[in-house]
């Protein structure tokens, strides 16, 4: 009998699984109606979630929420890609050199032990409060993970298939190519998801030390303003640009690698 027979149809657990984060979005919001109209809270403490989708209809029809998210689109786009590519070529070049690694590595870890908090401010002061600052700490908090990841999937090639690679007198960008990217695709793949979701803190983290437009400049007008629904709008347009770029580097992930599923078939 064919074992393909015996298999469930894919898009069932799918379904499932869609109907699952719907009910536990309707759990939430039911949590919180019920909380808010219990406790009797004033609005500025905790508003109701119809007050808060009031509020983000105002800032859309406005144009302030569009225009602040494009800002930290921006911000964090640039600052994904730039940390990636840094954070790539130095993992190779850590991962290709022992005596590289032993010289750099107690430099990066320190790094990594100073709170992104405590270094922004000094790089708006240094940069000054424009996009620049704001992609930097963007780099900055994604470039360790990217490059931890980068330095173990580069490791992690068989040395079975370096020699081989070496017996057919492959170039070293042949090698790169043909060998050390694929095999390290996937693991590098998972630090870009990770780096993806905390490139988002990193923006907002910039934009709430200073900056003129950003989600992270509405949470701090909806602070001073004691406007908290257009806190919470701010804070759950921030969830949504993190989930869309973590779920964008997974469709990319399931795009590059479809290989493998097909090579374990």
């Amino acid at each position: 009998m064919d074992s393909n027979l015996l298999r469930k149809p894919s898009h069932i657990p799918r379904r499932r699984s869609y109907w699952s984060v719907a009910f536990s979005l309707a759990f939430a919001l039911a949590a919180w109606w019920i909380v808010s109209r219990a406790s009797s809270l004033p609005a500025f403490i905790l508003p109701s979630p119809g007050q808060v989708w009031t509020r983000f209809l105002r800032a859309l029809t406005d144009g302030s929420l569009l225009l602040n998210t494009a800002v930290t689109l921006e911000e964090v786009l640039l600052g994904l890609l730039a940390g990636t590519v840094f954070a790539s070529a130095l993992g190779y070049l850590l991962a290709k050199s022992r005596l590289f690694e032993r010289i750099l590595a107690p430099y990066l870890v320190a790094t990594q032990a100073i709170p992104i908090v405590a270094i922004a401010p000094l790089l708006v002061i240094w940069f000054g409060p424009g996009m620049f600052s704001k992609v930097l700490v963007c780099g900055l908090i994604v470039f360790f993970p990217v490059l931890v990841n980068t330095v173990v999937g580069v490791r992690a090639v068989p040395r079975a298939l370096r020699d081989l690679m070496g017996s057919l007198r492959a170039t070293r960008w042949q090698t790169l190519r043909h060998l050390e990217l694929p095999a390290a695709l996937p693991i590098l793949l998972g630090g870009l998801r990770i780096g993806a979701a905390l490139s988002v803190i990193g923006a907002v983290v910039g934009e709430l030390v200073g900056a003129n437009h950003g989600l992270g400049f509405l949470v701090n007008v909806g602070r001073g303003q004691y406007d908290t629904a257009l806190v919470f709008v701010a804070v759950f347009t921030l969830i949504v640009l993190a989930l869309g770029l973590y779920g964008g580097v997974s469709f990319l992930e399931s795009r590059l690698l479809a290989w493998q599923e097909s090579f374990e078939r």
